[in-house]
């Protein structure tokens, strides 16, 4: 018998009883849709920290205040407001390895520009911040040195801010109302998305350090000096761990006299990039865990796919015998049941390709995460559908080739 002719046997026996096929073939489907959905939903999430990561810049270090601590009595993180522009001082003349270190100060402010208003957040940074962010300005300028030092009335908007205020207008040199503050707009940031929190990036005005503290952000009037955050970049990669070394000594010895020799609230220091690390190894770990699912998925399939070819040989034993007694040879019946066998897995792995492509493509438009698709996981989850047909179709189809004709004959 042809291997054409054994194909269109299969076909016929299994669409004589169709609703089983269908049945058996569920199993395969929800195994090779968990399969497609897993690999987009680990690599998609993959793809967004690194994204995040890229965002957040390169070889970042975060210093800001610990908690204060009043009649027993512990603030959050960050109110004990120790963190001076001398810290930050002393940080850029002793890390050596350190690029750039950017005391910065920020709060929340209303911004009007003409008949339109928007809350957002304020940032009062110096040059330095934008390159220890990897952030470029899309359009316009950066501050002056002498902008900086005077605190003058300019800002540098993020991308959100431009939209709401001036839609697709150009906002350079137009003047905005930051508080009660009038500022010149000599800038627009480029475009750096949410971070892993969900925070929208650019949601911010930049003015110089000394204007937002100056005029914009009254919590500084009584210490003028103090700064809400200090960002270390390292040259490299490499010298990561040692700055964040540096960066710790010397922040031990400066504030070991304001606080007693304990040094466990004095300040925060969080490595970024060790932040980002560990959410792509939670992604990935949990990337795992689903793939684990889907295979035991597909195994299922396969288990489902003996089951019923065992109760299918069975059914057919008078069939298998007459056959053989006409003339057919024992592969001929371990060929028909095989086909049979890998029929059920590949239309079944087909179907299911085709719902995890649409669950992959769901998920993204639901989660905003990047469309991960690859050729070679198709790939992949159709030679596993075909692999797991020959693996489970093996023994029911040797079973069956094995019978004895005059037994089989007799077969009630």
């Amino acid at each position: 018998m042809s291997f054409i002719e054994a194909t269109r046997m299969a076909l016929a026996a299994l669409t004589a009883n169709w609703l089983r096929s269908a049945l058996t073939m569920l199993g395969m489907v929800i195994g090779v849709a968990a399969v497609i959905a897993t690999f987009a939903i680990g690599v998609g999430a993959q793809e967004t920290i690194g994204r995040i990561m890229t965002s957040l810049g390169s070889n970042i270090i975060v210093v800001w205040p610990g908690n204060s601590n009043m009649g027993g009595a512990r603030g959050p993180s960050g109110s004990s407001g120790r963190l001076s522009e001398r810290d930050a001082t002393a940080l850029r003349d002793e890390v050596a390895e350190a690029l750039v270190v950017a005391p910065s100060v920020a709060g929340n402010v209303q911004v009007v520009y003409g008949n339109l208003n928007w809350s957002t957040r304020v940032n009062g940074v110096g040059e330095d911040f934008f390159i220890a962010r990897d952030w470029e300005i899309d359009t316009g300028r950066s501050f002056t040195e002498a902008e900086e030092r005077r605190g003058a009335k300019v800002a540098i908007i993020g991308r959100t801010v431009a939209e709401q205020l001036f839609g697709e207008d150009d906002p350079i040199g137009s003047v905005i109302r930051i508080q009660k503050m009038p500022a010149e707009v000599i800038g627009v940031m480029k475009s750096k998305g949410q971070t892993m929190f969900g925070q929208d990036q650019d949601d911010v005005i930049f003015v110089p350090l000394d204007t937002a503290r100056q005029r914009l952000l009254g919590r500084f009037k009584s210490r003028p000096d103090q700064i809400d955050s200090i960002t270390l970049k390292a040259n490299s990669a490499e010298a990561l761990d040692e700055v964040e070394r540096s960066a710790r000594t010397v922040l031990d010895r400066r504030f070991a006299q304001q606080t007693a020799g304990d040094l466990s609230e004095a300040y925060n220091l969080r490595n970024l990039t060790q932040l980002v690390e560990a959410q792509t190894s939670a992604a990935r770990t949990l990337s795992r865990l689903l793939g684990v699912v889907a295979t035991i998925a597909l195994v299922v399939g396969g288990i489902g796919i003996m089951n019923i070819m065992l109760v299918s040989v069975t059914e057919r034993t008078r069939e298998i015998g007459l056959r053989m007694a006409v003339g057919a040879r024992r592969r001929d019946i371990r060929l028909q049941f095989l086909i049979e066998a890998m029929v059920l897995a590949l239309v079944g792995g087909t179907i299911g390709i085709l719902i995890g492509a649409a669950t992959s493509i769901t998920l993204a438009r639901m989660t905003g995460w990047p469309l991960v698709i690859a050729p070679d996981v198709i790939g992949l989850a159709f030679a596993f559908s075909a692999g797991v047909g020959v693996f489970f179709g093996w023994y029911p189809a040797t079973k069956a080739a094995r019978l004895d004709p005059i037994e089989a004959l007799r077969y009630e």
